[in-house]
């Protein structure tokens, strides 16, 4: 049965890169959650109703966080690229681009 997240026969693909690929799109569709309850939030009057979406939006970014997580352990290169960007003070660009030559 073929899907959107394939760009090869799902067939001739390994189960690990399935598995990767299910895991991709899992993230993807978590950070399209995220974005959508920012907005809803941002313009929702009632307080009740508000309230729900940002508790559901804190399981948004957990589920986010828990794929990512995944998908870095599976990656080593793509793991030692983001240790040189997340979390870190000073400009984005500058430490993208370093931690894309150190993972090199």
């Amino acid at each position: 049965m073929p899907t959107d997240q394939y760009h090869e026969p799902p067939t001739e693909l390994p189960a690990e890169t399935r598995t990767f690929a299910r895991m991709c799109a899992s993230l993807s569709e978590e950070a399209e959650a995220i974005g959508w309850y920012h907005q809803r939030i941002a313009v929702e009057p009632d307080a009740a109703s508000r309230a729900i979406m940002e508790d559901s939006l804190g399981e948004e970014y957990k589920h986010f966080c828990m794929e990512l997580e995944f998908l870095l352990r599976a990656t080593p290169q793509w793991r030692q690229t983001a240790r040189g960007i997340l979390f870190k003070d000073g400009d984005i660009v500058k430490n993208g681009e370093a931690a894309e030559e150190a993972a090199e």
